[in-house]
């Protein structure tokens, strides 16, 4: 296996006849560089090969990946395995680690006690490509089809639109088949979950209640800072609007997704304003302003409508310079109190 590794990699190889070490038990070369491998500051070796002289006792901190490749029939041995992935070293910056599983030993090992519940998605035949078709992914099927397992259910994480985001790394294009959070909870135990019910369980730490959070968001001078704060907890609302739907609001996705209140679409809320005539007590290129910045909110949310760098792009700057426009007002303290007011019609019809 180490030939085979440094044949594939030979610029590499050649570069360091250490860069792939074959460390076992009766290998002396070998095992005089185990101390070198596990050291976070030693660049040599890169890739070990081994049987079982790294299952326990070896604390390889930034070890990325872990390939299995010999049939494993213990659960003991295989926790003590993959431990050698889970350690963290924030200082080069090792937060995660991979596992290449060539013999099912994750599917037969699988204990949601200890990693959470499996999640398999595209298991190819013999003759199959190991990245999931285009007509299986895009096809918009309500269940896939057998060599397809999946968990949550298709549906769930088909994200909209006509097909999954593309990425290439590499220049080999690559694809998103499912998301999962894993973090550690207060007793160091990692788990396991969607990204929708982690941030269903995070929002809800923060606001027990539907109640709580609209008034912490009704009494928010500026909504932004309450969806910052809520990104510092790791809800990432632009990732979640991926999942369902572009065209909510950050304020109903958090409603929908964590207190399950009927999501309204920003044209909806804006249309919602607009019937109720609210701009009538200001002036009318005041409620030309705001009209504008109503269509504004419906086409991109209301972060861009509480920045004032709105005003200088179109079809605001048709109005004049920001401070012609501000001035329309009545000065700046008026503005931005017809702008809070604008945002406080926005979500009067919360739930």
């Amino acid at each position: 296996m180490r030939q085979a590794m440094a044949n594939a990699n030979p610029d590499l190889a050649a570069a360091n006849a250490k860069y792939v070490m074959r460390i076992t038990g009766d290998n002396d070369e070998g095992k005089a560089q185990l101390d070198n491998f596990i050291d976070p500051e030693s660049t040599y070796p890169v890739i070990c090969t081994t049987s079982r002289l790294m299952g326990t006792g070896v604390d390889a901190q930034t070890c990325h990946l872990i390939v299995l490749d010999r049939s494993i029939k213990s659960m003991t041995e295989f926790k003590q395995i993959i431990g050698r992935g889970t350690r963290i070293n924030e200082d080069y910056g090792k937060f995660f680690f991979t596992i290449m599983d060539f013999r099912q030993a994750t599917a037969l090992f699988a204990d949601p006690d200890f990693d959470g519940d499996p999640v398999q998605i595209y298991e190819p035949g013999p003759d199959e490509p190991p990245v999931p078709p285009d007509d299986i992914i895009d096809s918009g099927q309500d269940y896939p089809p057998d060599n397809v397992l999946v968990d949550p259910p298709w549906v769930e994480e088909a994200p909209p639109g006509p097909g999954r985001t593309k990425y290439y790394v590499n220049n080999v294009e690559v694809r998103v088949a499912t998301e999962r959070v894993q973090y550690l909870d207060e007793h160091g135990k990692l788990i396991t979950e969607s990204l929708k019910d982690y941030s269903r369980k995070t929002v809800r730490k923060c606001y027990a209640s539907l109640d709580a959070f609209l008034v912490v968001w009704n009494d928010a001078e500026k909504k932004q800072a309450v969806l910052e704060e809520l990104a510092t907890q790791g809800v990432f609302l632009d990732e979640l609007a991926e999942q369902v739907g572009r065209d909510y609001d950050a304020f109903d996705l958090i409603c929908h997704l964590a207190f399950d209140a009927p999501p309204l679409t920003r044209k909806e809320r804006a249309e919602k304003v607009k019937k109720r005539n609210v701009f009538a007590k200001y002036g009318a290129k005041s409620r030309a302003v705001l009209d504008a910045l109503l269509q504004k909110y419906a086409d991109s949310g209301l972060k861009s409508v509480e920045s004032l760098e709105i005003l200088k792009v179109d079809p605001l700057s048709a109005f004049g310079t920001p401070i012609e426009i501000i001035a329309a007002f009545g000065g700046k303290p008026a503005y931005l109190a017809a702008i809070r007011s604008l945002a406080s019609e926005l979500y009067s019809t919360a739930a």
